[in-house]
């Protein structure tokens, strides 16, 4: 390690009032903060672009450590050396020889060698140059926010890794394909803006590390799910460069979403960190204060709720403060328009690691922050530890990945639910997870696929994952996946089985989009995107991820049906209902808001929802019922509609209901092409095997 040098007037004396971490560019230099309470000393490291450091004690002030360099600003690489006692039976990790990287660095640079015994505490070994490190970043003007914000009631979230959906397109141009640059080129916006979403979701996009034990088996992280840093977006997405450009690319490709009207939103990893467990490499927080970051057990040992040999500690204030200021940080100065919380369940986590949904410090600042409350906020609802399943326990201001929603739909058409009451409840918004605390429908983030299982077309077409390709043994990945196969396990020629699995996917597609609350699709379930089975390819980083750009051509007919769905709800405010349903008419005289039809034509008894073979239903939602005016004050009205759907393996008679609801249909929308246009009120129709159709009221 290079020897610390203290050059008079090298450093500064004076600390920033607030506190503010990190590197804070000046006109004439930059301030470097540290929150390292526990250390003994610590020393600023500047790397030179010959690799050479130049090492300056920082000075202590309370918790903190600080100082000025004169002449130093954007594009310096840098580090620090932390000095303390080294305890791991106590939790205390402090080792010098270890090159750390800054929590509040705003860009990162270089890699992890894996191969290198360096990274490790356990060595004295200098790591630097085989960790990557920060970089100062000048501020810079914030993208421009979106025309016009996009409503919870309007939303359809498109999920889609950064890389892997424009690596292939070939209108983008090479050297900008899986690149910030790519996703913000035209012909990639115009693909969106034309399928109709309103939001994209991106996998991680926070800075990210390929886990040792991946990289032994010569795999990658391609998900991203193994965040490095909370602040800096990743640098192997950015086609300019890695010193500071991947920040102003990362603004840029927000700029072009806003300007063609859509939200960007990030997935977030802040439950865990790519340190690993007791064992993993040091790199920045272990180093810094591994008692304060990290939940701890009894010998130092970490408590894992996350699956990835760590849990961050948000009951911990400062811990909760990187958190909150790495969120505001990204909404303020990056632009983004909200967040999906990987394993959200870890962060309300108490110091017991107990999890606590009512008083835990972190809701109640989320809730009460004036920056984050002007942005979209999803839970996961889960993690892996004890009583981590809390889907509709979250509260305000909330949404929730809807759980429930995807295995209920899934169930309905392979044909294994209990009937259909579970499934109204889908259907309708999902009342009984999220209408007893406040919220509203578009708490429910619906979802039949995600990054994390099968694609819509492995649905339909594999009985059981086939992750040969990650050297797991097939031993990763979920083996409930509540698919269907159709008939036959994989890749097939037989019409008959590829008709049927086209249909299931049309009706696992038009069920997404119908249902009450907020639909989110995955990237290539609009056009067929097959990944062969494996509902774990966490770690391909190749063609079996990337999307197939020769897909929306091959699938044509259900991209062009996912097109109208999205164009259905986005015209008629029926179908996209913001107020839970009462089952009362909403103005005098006029018709319930919603019904649930049985085959017969009347409305739902007691005894069919108790029948567990019943998979047949109608919901009739009213248009005259709407709650709420438009901007001239205005009573709101739309069409009212008829949804039918047959989840059995034989065709069903079913009844439409009397004139009283409508005096005739017309039919918009039908999975089985049956011909059918019209349908008069009381009248016998089949509807054919495993079946959905739409019909407006005339």
């Amino acid at each position: 390690m290079t020897e610390a040098t203290a050059a008079p007037n090298a450093l500064g004396p004076p600390l920033d009032p607030e506190h503010r971490l990190g590197a804070v560019v000046h006109h004439d230099g930059t301030t470097f903060t540290l929150w390292a309470p526990a250390a003994e000393r610590v020393e600023l490291v500047l790397i030179a672009p010959d690799g050479s450091q130049r090492n300056l004690d920082l000075n202590h002030t309370g918790e903190y450590w600080t100082g000025f360099v004169g002449g130093v600003g954007h594009g310096q690489r840098y580090g620090y050396r932390v000095h303390g006692p080294f305890d791991p039976s106590h939790g205390l990790r402090f080792n010098p020889a270890k090159l750390l990287l800054d929590p509040y660095a705003r860009a990162v640079d270089g890699s992890l060698d894996h191969a290198s015994p360096l990274i490790y505490d356990s060595s004295d070994g200098d790591s630097a140059g085989y960790v990557p490190v920060g970089v100062v970043v000048a501020g810079s003007e914030p993208p421009p926010p979106i025309s016009r914000p996009v409503t919870w009631s309007e939303t359809v979230i498109y999920e889609l890794h950064t890389k892997g959906f424009t690596k292939l397109h070939p209108g983008v141009p090479e050297h900008q394909r899986g690149t910030y640059a790519g996703l913000a080129h035209p012909s990639v916006i115009n693909y969106l803006t034309d399928l109709g979403v309103t939001s994209v979701e991106l996998l991680p996009i926070h800075q990210f590390l390929t886990e040792p034990a991946i990289a032994a088996r010569g795999l990658p992280n391609y998900w991203g799910y193994n965040s490095l840093n909370f602040f800096s977006p990743h640098a192997q997405y950015s086609s300019s460069g890695s010193t500071g450009e991947q920040v102003a690319e990362f603004k840029a490709m927000v700029a072009a979403f806003h300007a063609a009207g859509i939200e960007v939103i990030l997935d977030v990893v802040y439950n865990h960190t790519a340190e690993g467990g007791f064992d993993g490499p040091t790199l920045s927080f272990r180093g810094i204060d591994n008692r304060a970051y990290y939940r701890l057990t009894h010998g130092g040992v970490t408590y894992d709720v996350t699956g990835t040999g760590n849990s961050i500690d948000t009951s911990h204030l400062q811990v909760r403060r990187l958190v909150m200021d790495s969120l505001r940080y990204w909404v303020e100065e990056m632009g983004v328009d909200g967040f999906r919380f990987d394993l959200a369940v870890t962060l309300i986590r108490n110091e017991r690691h107990e999890v606590d949904t009512v008083n835990h410090p972190f809701l109640a600042e989320v809730a009460a922050d004036p920056v984050l409350g002007r942005v979209k906020l999803i839970s996961e609802p889960w993690d892996v530890g004890q009583f981590g399943y809390q889907v509709g326990n979250f509260g305000t201001p909330w949404s929730e990945w809807n759980g429930k929603f995807r295995d209920s739909v899934r169930d309905i058409w392979r044909t294994s639910s209990d009937g259909v009451k579970d499934l109204a409840y889908r259907l309708s918004g999902s009342s009984d997870l999220y209408g007893d605390d406040g919220r509203y429908p578009y708490a429910s983030i619906n979802f039949v696929t995600a990054h994390d299982g099968f694609t819509l077309r492995d649905l339909v077409s594999y009985d059981h994952k086939h992750n040969d390709a990650n050297h797991e043994d097939n031993r990763d990945g979920t083996d409930d996946n509540r698919s269907w196969n159709c008939g036959v396990e994989g890749e097939t020629t037989d019409r008959r089985v590829l008709a049927l699995r086209k249909r299931q996917m049309a009706n696992l597609m038009s069920t997404l989009v119908l249902s009450t609350g907020v639909p989110m699709i995955t990237a290539g379930d609009e056009c067929g995107r097959t990944q062969y089975g494996n509902n774990n390819p966490y770690c391909q980083d190749n063609e079996l991820s990337w999307f197939d750009w020769s897909l929306p051509a091959k699938w044509s007919s259900h991209l062009e049906l996912t097109k109208k769905l999205i164009t259905l709800r986005a015209a008629h405010p029926t179908l996209r209902q913001w107020h839970w349903f009462s089952g009362q008419p909403v103005v005098p005289g006029g018709r319930k808001d919603m019904s649930w039809i049985a085959p017969h034509g009347g409305e739902m008894t007691e005894a069919d929802w108790h029948d567990g073979n019943l998979r047949t239903i109608g919901m009739f939602l009213a248009g005259d019922a709407l709650r709420g005016t438009d901007a001239e004050g205005n009573m709101l009205t739309d069409n009212s509609f008829l949804l039918a759907l047959n989840a059995t393996a034989e065709a069903r008679e079913v009844v439409v209901p009397d004139a009283s609801w409508a005096p005739a249909y017309e039919v918009v929308l039908d999975t089985s092409h049956s011909g059918v246009t019209e349908v008069e009120a009381g009248a016998v129709v089949p509807l054919a095997p495993r079946c959905l159709v739409l019909l407006r009221a005339l």
